[in-house]
């Protein structure tokens, strides 16, 4: 065979996604045949990896928005040479594949994000191409560019018509992310049909509106077109850049090209044989001829990019040993070597000082302390940075040059702000936190699931955490939220009750690795409580025993945040039998050992009453069917909060009225 022509190396991926759909007898074909061209000249031409080592601090970041195309993702990653043989591209959709219907970022390497909810890949490329510009402000030198990588995005109609596009589009114009491309995959399909009855957005003039440099026009099948269109993209980077591509879904599929039937089905076998006469491929299925397979074998030309990088950052260490070590210790995740003691030092402080203060405000103290010892915690709040007290003494906007850039004015775009978030965690280097309302995680709840999906080490603070905010109303007020995020899996819920409480839960969230944690506070204030110091110890479990009886309890009272108050109010009346359990995450709790959570919940003692100013469903769980939940399971009302709390039955009185009746 002679030299393949960049069609030949298009074909590849074509034929690999078409021959995977058939197999799975489910997938989405159009996209990637749709898509095949542009991928190629971008991962032959400019995409900058090492396919041997997918973890490559310097590499360029590669996201398939339009997630449900995946087969394009895994053709390329199993022709460029990354640990995912032509067995798992048979195998595409099955039972422990690494061929996942959408992307999956901890299954398959060299996915560096999970995609399928359309849009959310290109809100992560943003948070991607954030952290490498922080990074490059925080640790290049002159000589040194040590951070120096693109993100390089892929996406659909679809992706644009979803609203997350518009708010990190939007912030990413704003903050002039110049190394981000972003290429759209212009064929006016989706699954409906022809999308000129539901988009006819101006797309080239929205983002040249959000301050993108947009290059029109480009012919999506002709492989010099794209070439110059990508040359275009990377000489100026003062702005983000949206590269139109023209392309046709099904592209060389006599029956199926140019319509919303190749979109996600199968061709089956009749069109599959049809569509290799008209490209002429004439191999079997899942055969790639060797000399294709050598043109795209990228894992040796990846070996001698990582080469010559080491090499810069040897003399980068050579001449400046302290900012190296950060970078290193900053990339892999490892937290400062006295962060936990310094972190329990404070919480030992808080807890001998006694502060009765809101818990946002408590959250606040926690970010002030933290902050100065993790150079890597950046944070961001939805437009609400005075009201979540998200903002510390040396917060630094991420809008400008400063080499300590760390908070993210992000305006009122909560989902967007989620998504970049898991960007930026997702990136490396960064501990990222953002903050909004909590009746506004309504707006981020996907990015929150996929924060656990993913999963992300991102934080999602959460203040105005209940009818306690008061005077704003119902529309404000939080009742279902709580128990809504408890219900995504992998994802810590920490309600704390005190400063000490908030404390424990900031320092939990930061030093977790596996997922995110959604921090929890109160607008209003809230009375210290007495513990020792294995009391102290035991909030990081999720639940612990706050106030004993004097022998076995006759009673549990189970309460979070505010509610914990009452709760210590209502024993104080009810007596030396009583227990009373403060339980700021039922996700760590449920987590412990049976021996811990029946030394905490003993199965004996079934009179049990929980308190929570949210939906009293949640609670069953722990107290069963013969316990008591004290609530609320309607929405709220627009009056302050002490009146609210006594309308509403969530008081001292009806807590032992609750706890007498059992």
């Amino acid at each position: 065979m002679t030299t393949p022509t960049r069609r030949e190396l298009a074909n590849a991926i074509r034929f690999l996604a078409i021959d995977a759909v058939d197999a799975a007898k489910s997938g989405h074909p159009g996209m990637p045949m749709g898509m095949a061209d542009i991928a190629e000249v971008l991962w032959n031409d400019h995409y900058s990896h090492s396919p041997a080592n997918p973890q490559w601090l310097n590499r360029d970041r590669f996201v398939l928005s339009n997630g449900h195309g995946s087969m394009l993702q895994y053709a390329l990653l199993h022709l460029a040479g990354y640990d995912l043989p032509i067995e798992e591209l048979k195998n595409f959709r099955q039972l422990h594949s690494r061929t996942a219907g959408h992307p999956e970022r901890h299954e398959t390497p060299g996915v560096e994000t999970t995609t399928g909810p359309l849009g959310q890949g290109l809100a992560n490329a943003v948070g991607f191409a954030l952290a490498e510009k922080l990074l490059a402000q925080r640790f290049n030198r002159d000589g040194f560019d040590v951070v120096d990588h693109r993100t390089w995005v892929f996406l659909g109609d679809g992706c644009l018509m979803e609203g997350v596009s518009h708010e990190a589009a939007s912030l990413a114009g704003t903050l002039g992310l110049g190394k981000l491309v972003a290429f759209w995959d212009d064929n006016r399909i989706s699954i409906d049909g022809n999308t000129e009855g539901w988009f006819t957005d101006d797309t080239p003039a929205r983002f040249e509106a959000y301050g993108w440099r947009v290059i029109r026009g480009v012919d999506g099948h002709d492989a010099e077109a794209i070439a110059a269109a990508i040359a275009d993209a990377k000489g100026d980077a003062s702005k983000p850049v949206l590269v139109c591509c023209r392309t046709t879904i099904g592209f060389g599929s006599p029956n199926r090209a140019g319509k919303e039937s190749s979109h996600g089905a199968p061709l089956g076998k009749d069109e599959s044989d049809a569509t290799r006469a008209a490209l002429g491929w004439t191999h079997a299925a899942f055969e790639v001829p060797q000399p294709i397979r050598d043109a795209w074998h990228a894992v040796e030309a990846g070996k001698q990019r990582e080469a010559a990088w080491d090499a810069l950052f040897a003399g980068y260490q050579a001449q400046h040993a302290e900012l190296a070590a950060e970078f290193l210790r900053r990339s892999n995740g490892d937290l400062p070597a006295n962060f936990e003691a310094d972190a329990d030092a404070f919480i030992a402080r808080l807890q001998a000082d006694g502060p009765t203060i809101a818990s946002r405000k408590a959250s606040q103290m926690s970010i002030e302390t933290f902050a100065p010892l993790l150079p890597e915690l950046i944070g961001g709040s939805a437009d609400l940075a005075h009201s979540n007290l998200t903002t510390w003494k040396g917060s630094t906007s991420a809008a400008g040059t400063d080499a300590n850039a760390n908070y993210v004015y992000y305006g009122v775009r909560e989902f967007g702000m989620s998504a970049i978030a898991n960007g930026l965690a997702l990136h490396g280097g960064f501990i990222p936190f953002d903050a909004t309302f909590l009746v506004f995680s309504d707006y981020a709840r996907n990015a929150v699931r996929m924060s656990a999906l993913i999963p992300a080490h991102a934080i999602h603070v959460y203040t105005h955490d209940s009818i306690g905010l008061g005077e704003d109303g119902p529309t404000h007020q939080p009742v279902e939220h709580l128990a809504s995020l408890r219900y995504i899996p992998n994802n810590d819920v920490w309600r704390p009750c005190d400063a000490v409480e908030s404390a424990v839960a900031w320092k939990s969230a930061i030093v977790r690795q596996d997922g995110p944690s959604c921090l929890v506070f109160s607008r209003q204030n809230l009375p210290h409580q007495t513990r020792d110091a294995v009391q102290v110890g035991d909030i990081a479990r999720g639940g612990y025993v706050l106030k004993d009886s004097a022998g076995t309890p006759e009673i549990i009272l189970i309460a979070t945040g505010s509610e914990v108050g009452l709760a210590m109010d209502a024993a104080a009346q009810l007596g030396d039998a009583v227990r009373v359990v403060s339980m700021p995450s039922t996700d760590v709790f449920d987590r412990q050992d049976a021996a811990y959570r029946e030394s905490v919940l003993p199965k004996a003692v079934r009179k049990r009453v929980a308190i929570e100013a949210g939906v009293t469903g949640f609670w069953r769980a722990y107290v069963g069917l013969d316990g008591a939940v004290i609530g609320i399971d309607s929405f709220g009302a627009s009056a302050p909060a002490d009146q609210l709390f006594k309308h509403f039955g969530i008081t001292v009185d009806k807590v032992v009225e609750a706890a007498k009746a059992l």
